[in-house]
């Protein structure tokens, strides 16, 4: 199969859909990897060390789309990428199309077969490709938080930790899944005073017991959330119902309940985002201010470490790509049961049944799907 990694255009994103080292166990199978030139600068990997394992460079994106069978990226395609998709085209990346009509529609009426990472599962119904970006913006969102929480940046003036003497900062994570754990570790890492909010009571009970106590757990409900913000310094939200959009739990009115200077990081950003007053931001300017709350709200946030991000989403992605360029898109999704969550688009029509519910567009299952 003819296998093509374009140059992610969305604004500051770095990273690249493979590492030299994902093509040359593709190009060690039989298959051909063409690579845009300049693709893997932003993540380190310079045209030669593509070439060294096999890769061919071409010069541009319209190049590499008119020569390859299968587009494996990072972001969702931009419209200029929906653009250059045909009927014979696949396309492997991250989609989160449930709030996204405008890309919705460029992929339906491109004919493409579209597979998003974002629901693709695992055998204990897991995210395995969600999971490796999860856990960075997790981590990363409390390093964004300690910032944005500076004076200089308008937040609190306050140490996450706090000092002897001097009480350390309240945090409040709404979602214990992948990315509520992994900011919680660095949270209390660093000293923080902790409270992570849940509707599942077992998955409460396992952080629990995975933190022995150094943070404290809650069940959420609309009451136990609004009273937990009215302290915060701190609010991430880290919530995610696979495919669809994120559901919006602090409305703009609670902004007037909390502290002046408080900080909501928004990782659900990309489904839509879990605060009524979050939209999108870049990395070049990621914050904004409402009604005296902070908002960190971008929508690439693992973008800012693309090496350390594209080699742990490569990590996760390479035997799914292995699958797909080896028996063809449709043998391989109907062979594996968890790559056929991941489709999402195919022949003009939406085939998500969470997707096709939040674009209001009907579902169609492809009549070739046996998984």
């Amino acid at each position: 199969m003819r296998i093509g990694v374009p140059t992610e255009i969305k604004k500051q994103e770095s990273r690249v859909g493979l590492t030299p080292e994902s093509v040359s166990e593709i190009v060690r199978a039989g298959h051909h990897v063409n690579v845009q030139s300049g693709a893997g600068l932003g993540s380190g990997f310079a045209n030669e060390a593509y070439t060294m394992v096999g890769a061919t460079i071409l010069p541009d994106a319209a190049a590499v789309f008119a020569d390859s069978e299968l587009i494996v990226k990072v972001k969702e395609p931009q419209p200029e990428e929906t653009a250059r998709l045909t009927p014979d085209h696949t396309i492997f990346t991250y989609l989160h199309l449930a709030p996204d009509p405008v890309q919705a529609k460029g992929l339906m009426d491109s004919g493409c077969l579209a597979i998003a990472y974002e629901t693709v599962t695992d055998d204990e119904g897991g995210l395995p490709l969600l999971r490796p970006m999860s856990q960075v913006a997790g981590r990363m969102s409390l390093q964004v938080a300690a910032w944005a929480l500076m004076r200089t940046k308008r937040g609190r003036g306050i140490l996450l930790g706090g000092v002897p003497g001097v009480m350390p900062s309240k945090v409040v994570i709404i979602g214990g899944g992948v990315s509520g754990t992994h900011a919680a570790e660095i949270a209390v890492g660093m000293r923080a005073d902790v409270t992570i909010f849940d509707r599942n009571n077992n998955r409460l009970a396992e952080l629990d017991e995975q933190f022995r106590g150094s943070l404290k757990t809650m069940y959420s409900t609309a009451h136990s959330l609004g009273e937990a913000i009215r302290d915060a310094d701190l609010i991430i939200g880290a919530v995610l119902i696979p495919g669809a959009s994120a559901p919006k739990l602090i409305s703009r009115e609670q902004l007037k309940t909390m502290k002046p200077g408080a900080v909501l990081v928004d990782i659900a950003i990309d489904q839509g985002g879990c605060f009524e007053t979050s939209h999108a931001t870049t990395h070049e300017d990621p914050i904004y201010d409402v009604d005296g709350i902070l908002h960190y709200c971008v929508a690439n946030m693992p973008g800012a470490v693309p090496r350390t991000s594209t080699y742990a989403l490569n990590n996760a992605t390479l035997p799914f790509v292995l699958q797909i360029a080896n028996k063809g898109a449709r043998a391989a999704i109907n062979e594996n049961p968890h790559l056929a969550h991941g489709l999402t688009v195919d022949a003009g029509k939406i085939a998500h049944q969470a997707v096709a519910h939040d674009l209001g567009e009907p579902y169609v299952r492809p009549d070739w799907l046996t998984a």
